[in-house]
C-alpha cells in the first residue's frame, strides 16, 4: 500500500514530447525515503507528451502519479493552478516539462532543511541555462547577489528571485484568494503570499538543475509588450489582494510598483480603458475608475 505523500511534485507540460522524458527521469531517479507524488498538468498537448507520461506511470507503479489532462488549452497560468491545486503534500515542488532537475538528492536535501527550519517557508537553489538539444548557453541563470537566502518582508515585496524549478515550499491553502483568479504572473503572487509564512534559503549545496529556454517557452517566447501587460496586472492584483487584508504598507508599495509600470510600459494612446481594461482582466472599467480616484483623494 502506498504511503500518503511527504512531497508533491508539481510538473506542468505542453507539446513537451521531446523534453518530458528527461523531467520525469530527474524526479524518478531521486534518492529519498520520502514517500513523493508526481502531479501532471497536461495543457491539451496535441503531440505524445501523454503518452510518455503514461508510460511512466505504468513503469513507476510504486509512485504516485497524477497525470490531469485538459480537454482544452487553458494556458500555462490556469494549468499551473488547477495542478497545484491537487497536490496533497506537506510540501510542494516544481518543475515544467521542459526542465530537468541533476541533482539526485535535491529532494531529501531540501525536505530535511526545510523539516529542520520552521521559519523558512521555501527553499531554492541554482540552474544553468540549455537550448532545446541540451546545449549549455549560460552555466548560472541566477546573478550571484541573488544567491542567498531571503527574509519574509524581502519575500513579501517582490525582492526575492528563486527559479521556480528548484522551489520546495510548505503548502499553504491559496485556492479561495479571489485576486489569484485575475494575475498574469502566478508565480511572483503566491512568492508574495508565501513570505507571510517565513523566510527562504538558498541551497548551496544542491547541483543546479536546468533552465531550457526554446521557441516554445512560456515566459521567453513572450514579446516585450506582453510581459509589460503581465507585470502591470501582476503589480495591480497583488496591491488589490493586500488592500483587502488590510495590509495598507505593502498595498501602498504594490500600488506604486503597479503606476509605475504602467507608465514606463506604455504611452498617452496606450492608457486607455480598453488598454487598461484588457491588461486588469476587469469587466466594469468604470469600477476601477472608482478605485483610483479613491486611492488618490486619501
Amino acid at each position: 500500500m502506498k504511503k500518503e505523500p511527504e512531497i508533491s511534485i508539481r510538473v506542468i507540460t505542453y507539446n513537451h514530447e521531446k523534453y518530458i522524458s528527461k523531467c520525469l527521469d530527474g524526479i524518478v531517479r531521486q534518492i529519498t525515503d520520502i514517500p513523493y507524488e508526481i502531479i501532471i498538468g497536461d495543457d491539451a498537448s496535441d503531440d505524445n507528451t501523454l503518452k510518455i507520461c503514461d508510460s511512466y506511470k505504468r513503469r513507476y507503479d510504486n509512485i504516485d502519479f497524477i497525470i490531469i489532462s485538459n480537454p482544452s488549452n487553458i494556458g500555462a497560468q490556469e494549468n499551473g493552478k488547477r495542478a497545484l491545486a491537487s497536490c496533497r503534500g506537506k510540501y510542494i515542488a516544481l518543475c515544467e516539462g521542459d526542465d530537468y532537475w541533476c541533482d539526485d538528492h535535491k529532494l531529501q536535501i531540501q525536505y530535511n532543511y526545510l523539516e529542520k527550519h520552521p521559519e523558512i517557508i521555501i527553499s531554492g537553489h541554482d540552474a544553468f541555462i540549455v537550448d532545446s538539444d541540451d546545449n549549455i548557453i549560460k552555466e548560472s541563470k541566477l546573478p550571484d547577489q541573488y544567491k542567498r537566502d531571503y527574509s519574509s518582508e524581502e519575500l513579501i515585496l517582490g525582492k526575492a528571485w528563486i527559479l521556480s524549478m528548484s522551489w520546495m515550499f510548505r503548502r499553504v491553502d491559496i485556492n479561495n484568494i479571489p485576486e489569484r483568479r485575475m494575475i498574469l504572473n502566478g508565480d511572483t503572487f503566491l512568492l508574495s503570499v508565501l513570505g507571510q509564512y517565513g523566510g527562504s534559503h538558498y541551497h548551496k549545496d544542491i547541483k543546479p538543475a536546468a533552465y531550457r529556454v526554446h521557441e516554445s517557452s512560456v515566459w521567453s517566447s513572450l514579446s516585450q509588450k506582453e510581459k509589460n501587460i503581465s507585470e502591470i496586472n501582476t503589480w495591480f492584483w497583488i496591491s488589490r489582494y493586500y488592500q483587502r487584508i488590510g495590509s495598507v504598507a505593502y498595498f501602498k508599495y504594490y500600488w506604486l510598483k503597479y503606476l509605475k509600470s504602467v507608465f514606463d510600459a506604455t504611452n498617452i494612446i496606450d492608457l486607455s480603458v480598453v488598454y487598461l481594461k484588457s491588461i486588469l482582466s476587469i469587466k466594469r472599467i468604470k469600477r476601477l475608475t472608482l478605485y483610483i480616484f479613491r486611492i488618490q483623494s486619501k
